[in-house]
């Protein structure tokens, strides 16, 4: 009796809502709307559409213990209403939770194209869960729902959480690539993760069509895209191209320390070495390159093993800047890296005298300990 008074109620409310299209009313059962939207990286949106039923009752009861297996039934079920199919439960109250992807995106490692789906979950009293997303995201609740409409289903394992009241769509983890979303209610917690497949493809190419409009326009937006390119070894001649535009480019390019650098970074990782050092040899010694510029440049090689090399940017630097901070610490540095202990410790100790704040005073320190004792500081 119980339960055809709760599917009657169920079934009132649907109808009260087709038969009032055009005025806002309270939400059926005070279940409020929510909606959760994360972004994965800065171009794929995640977005969920949901009502969110409370663990109290409305009538004041108190349904704790009595959410899972109780209330929403294990397994499919026949909801008595629609089409009768054995269903799933809706993931939350009233309508379809509704689950939106802006790009095409993996699911527990499965593929699924862009676009909006209804979100549906087989909860069991043992084993895993399975959320389903449904081709059809317009109709009410689970009441519609068809096997044939999924285009995805995955298998989860529910977790016990800490007591959430309201049912609550939330993402726990979040990567540049991934993220992972979970439904939180009463003492449990069912997850799905959510990765990006081919990100660094994806950023490129929108790139790419972003470099075709007005960005296109400045120079540092096109060795920003390089540099991208670059660090991920992706494409790696379209990024010498996108390199030398920020340099070269007709009414954009500008030739300076940074878009020679960036030109420099693509030539090594396509191993093109002396070509990369050509280039960096201009832009260590352009107008617009600063100590510290050259300062880190020089780091960069000591981390290459380009030990030799090093010493001389240091040296250049140091000769170019009259000793200023911070060339003195790179004579310590290049030095050090050659073996040549002592000589370093004088520039580190000239380096203290100059220091600009505690910090690096404290470093500093540490340092000429380090080389008294003839160890390395790099």
């Amino acid at each position: 009796m119980k339960q055809i008074l709760t599917i009657a109620v169920l079934i009132c409310g649907f109808f009260l809502h087709s038969q009032a299209q055009g005025i806002t009313l309270p939400p059926s059962g005070d279940n409020q709307k929510a909606s959760v939207t994360q972004y994965i990286g800065s171009l794929v949106s995640v977005t969920v559409d949901y009502s969110s039923p409370d663990v109290t009752a409305p009538n004041g009861d108190d349904r704790t213990g009595k959410i899972w297996g109780q209330l929403v039934p294990y397994g499919l079920t026949d909801l008595g209403f629609g089409l009768r199919n054995p269903s799933p439960w809706r993931a939350g109250a009233n309508e379809n939770t509704v689950i939106t992807f802006s790009h095409d995106v993996e699911v527990e490692g499965k593929p699924l194209p862009a676009g909006s789906y209804g979100l549906h979950l087989i909860v069991n009293e043992t084993g895993p869960w399975t959320w389903i997303f449904s081709k059809n995201y317009t109709a009410w609740g689970s009441y519609f729902y068809d096997a044939k409409d999924d285009a995805l289903r995955v298998d989860v394992t529910a977790q016990e959480n800490t007591f959430t009241e309201w049912l609550t769509y939330d993402f726990i983890d979040r990567q540049k690539e991934s993220a992972t979303l979970a439904l939180k209610w009463e003492n449990m917690m069912v997850p799905m993760q959510i990765s990006v497949p081919g990100a660094v493809e994806l950023y490129a190419n929108n790139m790419e069509r972003e470099l075709q409009s007005a960005p296109g326009f400045t120079a540092q937006n096109w060795a920003n895209a390089a540099n991208f390119l670059a660090q991920n070894n992706h494409n790696l001649d379209l990024a010498l191209e996108w390199a030398e535009a920020a340099i070269s480019a007709p009414f954009v390019g500008v030739v300076d320390f940074n878009n020679l650098q960036t030109k420099a970074t693509v030539l090594m990782k396509m191993g093109k070495m002396e070509d990369a050092q050509k280039t960096m040899d201009k832009a260590i010694n352009h107008p617009s390159a600063n100590s510290g510029q050259i300062h880190t440049y020089g780091r960069t090689l000591i981390g290459l093993g380009m030990k030799e090399k090093a010493l001389e940017v240091f040296q250049m630097n140091y000769d170019k800047n009259d000793g200023a901070w911070p060339t003195t610490v790179g004579m310590a540095r290049g030095l050090s890296a050659v073996g040549k202990f002592e000589d370093a410790l004088k520039y580190a100790e000239m380096a203290l005298e100059q220091a600009p704040d505690q910090l690096n005073k404290d470093n500093l320190k540490n340092v000429i300990e380090k080389l008294k004792a003839k160890q390395d500081i790099n």
